[in-house]
């Protein structure tokens, strides 16, 4: 699928915004009074950038508000829900904490889970796509989840958490790139399935459906050279993952290095997210003989 820059940021920057704001809800790190307002502003101002990213892509901004009206059928309106909820809860919760100094752990720890559940219901507008194999499957959501515990403990400054987390990420990675390379083919998806026309023997294309390009094509059918995409691989995984957890072991409990490491991780996850989307085969892309 095409790349759009505004997905690719809200995907990412609305990650680690909820992702941080998960850490604080339980409490990692625990500042009080104003002294809270920064880590709360950085946690509020990603996620709610990364919501706003979104429209963008949208044909009418507008629009955004009727995502809403769906919520029985569409993750898009889940997610939208979850993230207003979410957003109001941790507010509550920050109010408290720098305005009044009040601490509140048990509205902290539900407005936690609040914000993961959000990260889910995000990354299932991917994994549920049947027509694109290779999000569709449930390490999808799994990889968000982690990437954005582990961005959030970058946030906040937790090397233990940045270890864990990103390490786990990374594994997961690994395994999604493999698995997600062969699930297209696994799935026996063709041209001959796309067009029914299977039982009549080979299919191939004797020309173009159009002179022109159209909406599916370019939305829906992006081709990205293999040594590229390998290359990309590289520079994603070692920016994303293996930086910021040599940093955070090299910098020890008190993760002075925290700051480069967020730099080199959210660099590295752009071009990871970029290849999440430059790499999705849309069984669309059949019809055209782009596969």
């Amino acid at each position: 699928m095409h790349p759009a820059p505004s997905v690719i940021f809200f995907t990412v920057f609305s990650g680690l915004g909820f992702g941080f704001l998960t850490w604080l809800g339980v409490g990692i790190p625990a500042p009080q009074g104003w002294a809270a307002f920064p880590y709360f502003f950085v946690a509020f101002a990603m996620a709610v950038g990364g919501l706003i990213a979104s429209t963008f892509h949208l044909g009418n901004p507008k629009n955004a508000l009727k995502a809403f009206s769906q919520w029985r059928t569409s993750w898009l309106s889940r997610e939208a829900w979850m993230a207003v909820l979410t957003l109001s809860a941790m507010g509550i919760f920050a109010a408290a904490n720098i305005f009044l100094n009040i601490s509140m752990p048990p509205l902290g720890i539900i407005g936690a889970i609040m914000a993961l559940i959000t990260v889910y219901t995000t990354s299932m507008m991917y994994a549920q796509l049947k027509t694109v194999p290779r999000w569709n499957h449930w390490t999808t959501s799994l990889l968000f989840i982690l990437l954005a515990l582990g961005g959030g403990a970058i946030l906040a400054a937790d090397s233990l958490g940045t270890i864990l987390f990103i390490g786990l990420a990374a594994l997961a990675q690994i395994y999604v790139w493999d698995a997600g390379d062969k699930r297209f083919a696994k799935r026996g998806h063709s041209i001959e399935t796309a067009t029914g026309l299977g039982d009549m023997g080979k299919v191939r294309m004797y020309e173009a459906p159009h002179s022109g390009t159209n909406y599916l094509l370019t939305e829906m059918v992006y081709v990205i050279a293999r040594k590229h995409a390998i290359k990309l691989r590289i520079i994603a995984f070692i920016l994303a993952y293996i930086a910021p957890m040599l940093l955070a072991i090299i910098s020890g409990r008190g993760f002075d290095l925290y700051i480069l490491a967020l730099i080199v991780h959210i660099v590295g996850i752009l071009a990871q997210r970029w290849l999440f989307f430059a790499e999705a085969e849309h069984v669309v892309g059949l019809y055209y003989d782009k596969r």
